[in-house]
């Protein structure tokens, strides 16, 4: 198969015209001080206060530290010690701007541009209104907040206070999906009948996740479909651009759970006679594999340059075992207070009359958004890295002249987009902040895709999945 550009793709579905995109507008390029393409030009760089310093927050500061024309960290509140020094001395933040809580940070008179609120899920709402009463433009890490009421609250006052807050929604931004929803609105499919969209969350994330980590109760959190899914229920309603009226959820709790334990096994993986043989291993996961140690440290040190046996392995592996004894990731992984559901089935309704339905697993060795819409010439299906249009009606490439394949796939691999290609997300968290720090820059929302008033309506849709799924039937989704 003939793996060719996104320019190319464009050009043979007639939306590149005159050798320039019809719905992108051009950005002008400009070098970092580290050498780097910006998108943006800014005469000075926004400032910024890190409220969170986890694997979020870390990220966010990591493109100031790539783009130090464009954001400047300023200040940080983040109660682990030692995340509190990292990114205090990864941003060079004077002591007197350094706290342990975001309110520490919102007592003060403000001083920077905006605030980022990467805190766990149940310190996103109450930051976010404070900080836009208070002045800041706000990065809000998804999800917005743990109910529907929180998430109208916070449209409620952004509207009020007219406050620039980006939802970080990062898929909007990945050139995969920018360009599938191109291929929708130029019409090549025609009318979209139906959209079927997956989110595989491989095994081990899920464990990780969801039945160890920070997410696996449900009510101190978020609901998975909101923890985990709502960006999938962001991108289907973005991609579909019509309102959904109607969905319905199923879903349960059936494998990680006590009677499911293997027979002898212990409370904790570092003392259980089974521990060997089990393919849940917490000591093997985080202490052989090194998996996700981002998230049960503080502060990883660069795994790269660390050769075992080394004094800063030995020094790693006292910490990755002093984790495994004292919190949730040592612990059986079928003896924990979890309540999330490890799969999910979801259907809905859009204006229009389309169709479409939403399935998240946690049983898949592979992880990765697989994606079909049929519409009524054609058909498209992806995989995050490639997607294939095919024009079913006449059974020729969009441009048949040139030829006779019926088919073509869009592939990442050969893509000709710049700027932020190595970020994550598909690239999508870095265009985000891009994109974010220019409407805040220019006080543009329109510049912003991911807005409250754009992403409510998802936030909403999951809410009532998880109310159809603990039985409430097919719900209304009214915004």
């Amino acid at each position: 198969m003939e793996k060719i550009s996104r320019r190319e793709a464009m050009i043979r579905l007639g939306i590149v015209a005159g050798g320039a995109a019809v719905l992108t507008a051009p950005r002008t390029r400009a070098r970092a001080a580290d050498g780097k393409d910006s998108l943006n030009k800014f005469d000075r760089p926004l400032t910024a206060i890190t409220l969170g310093a986890g694997n979020r927050g870390t990220l966010y500061g990591d493109y100031a530290v790539e783009y130090p024309a464009e954001l400047k960290i300023v200040g940080v509140a983040e109660p682990i010690v030692e995340r509190n020094d990292f990114h205090a001395k990864t941003h060079n933040i004077p002591d007197e701007n350094r706290f342990v809580t975001w309110e520490h940070v919102l007592e003060r008179p403000k001083f920077a541009d905006m605030v980022v609120v990467s805190m766990p899920d149940d310190l996103h709402h109450e930051p976010c209104i404070q900080a836009m009463r208070l002045g800041y433009d706000v990065l809000l890490e998804k999800p917005m907040a743990q109910s529907e009421a929180e998430c109208l609250e916070i449209l409620k006052v952004q509207q009020e206070t007219g406050r620039v807050v980006g939802i970080a929604h990062v898929l909007r931004y990945a050139p995969y999906f920018i360009d599938m929803r191109k291929v929708v609105l130029s019409g090549k499919l025609g009318r979209i009948v139906n959209m079927q969209h997956m989110e595989p969350i491989e095994w081990r994330h899920m464990m990780h996740s969801y039945v160890r980590g920070n997410w696996h109760d449900s009510s101190m959190t978020t609901p998975i479909i909101l923890a985990k899914s709502c960006h999938d229920l962001d991108i289907m309603r973005w991609i579909m651009d019509e309102p959904c009226d109607k969905i319905v959820g199923f879903g349960d709790l059936s494998f990680y759970k006590r009677e499911n334990a293997p027979e002898g096994s212990g409370d904790r993986c570092l003392d259980c006679a089974v521990e060997t043989s089990c393919a849940y291993s917490a000591k093997r996961m985080y202490l052989q594999d090194k998996e996700r140690l981002y998230a049960i440290m503080p502060v990883v040190p660069d795994l790269s340059r660390i050769s075992a046996g080394t004094p800063k392995m030995e020094q790693l592996e006292k910490k990755i075992l002093h984790s495994l004894k004292t919190t949730n990731y040592g612990r059986c992984a079928f003896k924990m207070e979890n309540d999330q559901p490890e799969h999910l089935a979801c259907a809905m309704e859009f204006r229009s009359g389309a169709t479409a339905t939403f399935n998240m697993d946690g049983f898949t060795s592979y992880h990765g958004r697989r994606t079909r819409l049929m519409g009524t010439k054609g058909d498209l299906v992806g995989d995050m890295d490639t997607f294939t249009y095919t024009d079913y009606m006449t059974k020729k490439s969009p441009v048949g002249a040139i030829s006779l394949r019926k088919s073509f796939t869009w592939d990442i691999s050969v893509s000709d987009v710049k700027g932020y290609e190595d970020s994550g997300h598909g690239g999508g968290d870095y265009r985000f902040v891009s994109d974010l720090l220019r409407a805040v820059y220019h006080r543009d929302e329109s510049l912003l895709t991911s807005t409250v008033t754009a992403s409510v309506e998802s936030h909403v849709m999951g809410f009532r999945i998880e109310k159809s799924r603990k039985g409430g039937g097919v719900q209304e989704v009214n915004v």
